[in-house]
């Protein structure tokens, strides 16, 4: 980066210029170049109106977690304890890593036996590059997304994705 104050070439990364001492971490700013870029770096998570999340308790029996994702056609649920404390996540992923592995009848037993405890989470303040990159370093394809520390909905990729091409294809 080039110093504005000195005009002194610096190394990239570099928080101070290496001549003047110029503070350049606000330099440093990513600029958008179409509406998709500055969709994902301003817009927040209700921008793509995500799905309410589908919440059931823990002692909810997998076979009744699966009717639902069937029934509603989603890929994650939410499960909370008796105060409605978020625990974790069930998704399709555990149905495929953990249910299906189980030698035993798993159809009665607790989806707490069997979800991802303590899922990564997104804010409805955070911006959409965020919760893309949360989504890509973790592998995860569903998010709950809070609001004043409560679960309110879940973001998935397929919602990324929609809210992409929805900006791609108007003019």
């Amino acid at each position: 980066m080039i110093c504005p104050h000195c005009n002194k070439r610096n190394y990239p990364g570099i928080d101070s210029c290496s001549n003047c001492k110029l503070d350049l971490s606000s330099f440093d700013v990513p600029v958008a170049h179409d509406r998709v870029e500055r969709s994902l770096m301003e817009d927040p998570v209700g921008v793509v109106k995500p799905a309410p999340a589908v919440i059931l308790h823990a002692s909810t029996p997998v076979s009744k977690a699966l009717d639902i994702m069937i029934d509603q056609n989603i890929g994650a649920l939410l499960v909370v304890d008796d105060q409605n404390k978020m625990l974790g996540i069930f998704s399709e992923r555990d149905l495929l890593n953990n249910v299906l592995d189980d030698p035993t009848d798993y159809a009665e037993k607790p989806i707490s036996n069997y979800m991802t405890e303590e899922p990564e989470t997104v804010r409805t303040t955070d911006r959409l590059a965020f919760v893309l990159h949360k989504m890509d370093n973790g592998g995860y394809r569903h998010l709950p997304v809070l609001k004043d520390g409560k679960p309110i909905a879940m973001i998935s990729v397929r919602d990324m994705l929609k809210h992409i091409l929805h900006l791609c294809n108007t003019h």
